[in-house]
């Protein structure tokens, strides 16, 4: 599944590459994009969740350790626009609030200087919300704990869990954000039906009609930056895991990337409909970037390798290299004295997900077409360098890239 870009583009491609210190002064590195008209848009898995509603907000009102080193993550890498995936949802911003206040904007142990995002966007999704269906075949619907967490639009243990929030420098168009968190699955032309092993069915007609696509939502959240408008189209699809032979989140996860890949292409499509009623996809012209745990490698791991693949390849997704660290060469060579053998380049992981799994390439940020790629990375960094320390609140790394529109 590994593609490879002839030599002569990638020499191309990175003869017009700006480097960019993360790690040095802040006013500087911030006045050095500008004065490129660069941005840096990263996404950051980065577990700020909590089985417990209003846990999260809890923990961070009495000071929560994986969040000061979420922070000092952030103001290493230092984004003009992020999206961070598993943060708890809650209807008041609580949890946002106290996040970009008591900790971005105050310097970390292992971090940078203080970091200040104006703006920010977030809303509800599926976790954790009762469907009132039987979902997992276990012969009723809802329950304590876990089984109502599987029976939910999204597994979750409570309405939010696993949620997530967009930061920004720049003012966020609110009033154009588009969300499809009540999109039906059976909606998508030729949606990935999950079957049982003897051809039929695994959900019932009634219940497949009412089934909702996305486990979390999808977001286009429009921002206004200094160099014209730009799409961030946000997600977070299940994991191809925790299921049976019939792959029904193998299937979902397929689907909800391919959800993208219809949102982007041309033609219109009546089916496309977002909570507010409004049909179609993105403007043939727009800008944008597609970011966030997308939870499918294209070569390893559970899923269904083809959706990230063809993503990837999308006509309006622009080519570039791979963002890379050497903090993932490091663990995947340790995973591989093990035993775990990977087909991916082991440079290109965003995450170590322990024993028998090993690293993936699980996080994207995915820029169009009709921008110039500056940059990227994976902030990874190897064992007792500068920053190693503040890694481990997450499985999953910061991923970013400087482009320019």
């Amino acid at each position: 599944m590994k593609r490879f870009l002839p030599l002569s583009l990638l020499l191309l491609a990175c003869a017009g590459c700006v480097r960019i210190n993360v790690h040095g002064d802040p006013d500087a590195y911030l006045k050095q994009l500008d004065n490129s008209g660069a941005l840096r848009v990263a996404t950051y898995n980065t577990s700020l969740y909590d089985d417990a509603a209003g846990g999260l907000v809890r923990r961070l009102e009495a000071g929560d350790e994986n969040a000061r080193k979420v922070a000092a993550v952030l103001q290493r890498v230092r984004p003009d626009i992020v999206l961070l995936n598993e943060f708890d949802y809650d209807p008041a911003h609580r949890a946002a609030d106290l996040f970009r206040h008591d900790y971005l904007e105050h310097a970390q142990p292992g971090g940078g200087e203080p970091l200040r995002y104006p703006y920010h966007y977030l809303a509800p999704v599926n976790t954790g919300v009762p469907s009132g269906l039987d979902l997992d075949g276990n012969g009723s619907a809802g329950g304590e704990g876990r089984a109502g967490g599987n029976d939910a639009w999204g597994y979750g243990l409570h309405p939010g869990q696993y949620g997530m929030l967009v930061l920004s420098r720049y003012p966020i168009d609110a009033a154009a954000v588009r969300t499809f968190h009540l999109l039906k699955w059976n909606e998508l032309p030729d949606a990935a039906r999950p079957m049982r092993a003897d051809g039929t069915p695994y959900y019932p007609d009634d219940t497949w009609t009412q089934l909702r696509l996305s486990s979390k939502s999808h977001w286009d959240v429009p921002i206004r930056t200094p160099r014209g408008m730009l799409h961030l189209l946000a997600s977070h699809p299940t994991p191809p895991v925790f299921d049976g032979p019939e792959d029904r989140n193998g299937a979902r996860n397929a689907d909800e990337i391919r959800l993208w890949r219809e949102y982007i292409s041309p033609g219109y499509r009546p089916w496309l409909c977002d909570d507010a009623g409004r049909c179609g996809g993105l403007d043939a012209g727009a800008r944008f970037v597609i970011a966030g745990d997308l939870n499918n490698d294209p070569a390893d791991g559970d899923g269904r390798h083809e959706a990230i693949v063809e993503l990837l390849e999308h006509p309006r997704v622009l080519r570039q290299a791979t963002p890379r660290s050497e903090g993932a060469v490091e663990a995947g060579a340790r995973h591989a004295a093990d035993g775990i053998a990977h087909r991916g380049a082991a440079a290109h992981a965003t995450g170590d997900f322990g024993p028998g799994v090993g690293t993936l390439r699980l996080d994207y940020v995915l820029p169009s077409t009709g921008m110039r790629l500056l940059d990227s990375g994976v902030y990874w960094p190897k064992t007792g360098e500068p920053g190693s320390d503040v890694i481990d609140a997450s499985d999953h790394r910061a991923v970013w890239v400087d482009v320019r529109l």
